[in-house]
């Protein structure tokens, strides 16, 4: 068993992110995953992403507060425990709009 404590989680700098702290909870450099990674980031009010794909699936689950997700041709805003999944090559933005912090969990492979 590989345990990470929120405590002792790493942050890590993904790139076109404004506003944002992330996190590793699992995976790459935090545990031995075979498939996925978990990371976890807390937007401060403001906070967003730049409109981007990535060729893997994402999976998002909002875990504090409220977050915007636009894709080119869909927008949604999730609020607690609700989760969305993105299409590998579908580009995505998150946003938080409000004035309060938001978190969000992302669960993608490795």
């Amino acid at each position: 068993m590989q345990v990470t404590r929120y405590g002792d989680a790493r942050s890590y700098e993904a790139p076109e992110h404004y506003g944002m702290h992330c996190l590793r909870l699992q995976g790459k450099e935090a545990t031995a995953t075979d498939t996925i990674w978990i990371g976890l980031s807390h937007l401060l009010p403001g906070g967003h992403t730049s409109l981007k794909d990535a060729t893997v699936e994402k999976i998002y689950i909002v875990v504090a507060g409220e977050v915007t997700v636009e894709t080119g041709s869909e927008c949604v805003t999730l609020g607690f425990l609700d989760s969305c999944r993105l299409a590998p090559g579908e580009a995505r933005a998150l946003a938080n709009r409000t004035n309060a912090p938001a978190s969000i969990l992302l669960a993608m492979p490795t």
